[in-house]
């Protein structure tokens, strides 16, 4: 597994012997969160036997687009190195960009299903937390977007932020997205659906499995923009 390292402030100040142990332990879980990442998206797609009814390709398109797209589309960025073999930041970016992309195509065919199962089951719209959430996660999926072209077209929009505040905005953002994506994955883990379907420990372990990425996520984007930006005011 090919490992492209970068950077990383974190970390400094420790002796030779810590400080390689905590490299090891980031790169663990920076692995960790990519078989997770994959791993929820083949359980879900196979737990929601896509093709059954309207209602079985929701649970596996917003798998697709948050638990495994969005996911690799930010640990690629990871100052631990990426499982891909890319190796200037130009295909890193591209290679985002159609992360980001399919996260919203696949996010916007899940919507369409749900809506159109809870059309036909004559279902009402938006009345539990996780529609709440899958909602607000959305719409914020969509301004992380604009975001980004604002970043990538900086010049030819003539937008008076500098292009260092406005990939600060996009990776806060991005933050606020993920963590939204990690809530609603977890809540829907309490939706009558996935009750009936997995019961007793391996429920808590599928609970608790969305924060392992998120917290490699979070750290990664807080180490790399936040803390850096906050260290150079």
């Amino acid at each position: 597994m090919p490992f492209d390292v970068e950077y990383s402030p974190v970390g400094d100040g420790l002796g030779m012997r810590d400080f390689w142990l905590y490299v090891w332990l980031r790169r663990a879980a920076l692995i960790a969160a990519h078989v997770v990442g994959l791993g929820l998206t083949l359980i879900i797609s196979v737990l929601s036997r896509p093709g059954t009814s309207l209602f079985s390709w929701h649970p596996l398109c917003m798998s697709v687009a948050y638990c495994l797209c969005m996911t690799e589309g930010i640990l690629l960025f990871s100052a631990e190195g990426t499982i891909f073999c890319f190796k200037s930041r130009k295909n890193k970016v591209r290679f985002h960009w159609l992360c980001q992309a399919l996260v919203l195509i696949a996010a916007a065919v899940g919507l369409g299903f749900i809506l159109a199962s809870k059309t036909v089951s004559e279902l009402p719209h938006l009345v539990s937390w996780h529609s709440l959430l899958g909602f607000s996660t959305l719409t914020a999926s969509l301004l992380q977007a604009a975001c980004g072209i604002c970043v990538i077209f900086h010049k030819q929009l003539r937008l008076s932020p500098s292009p260092a505040r406005l990939k600060l905005y996009h990776a806060t953002c991005g933050l606020v997205v993920y963590l939204l994506a990690t809530v609603t994955v977890i809540l829907a883990m309490f939706s009558d659906w996935f009750q009936a379907t997995v019961k007793g420990i391996g429920w808590w372990v599928f609970a608790m499995l969305p924060l392992s990425p998120a917290t490699v996520v979070m750290n990664q984007i807080t180490n790399a923009y936040l803390l850096r930006n906050k260290m150079t005011s």
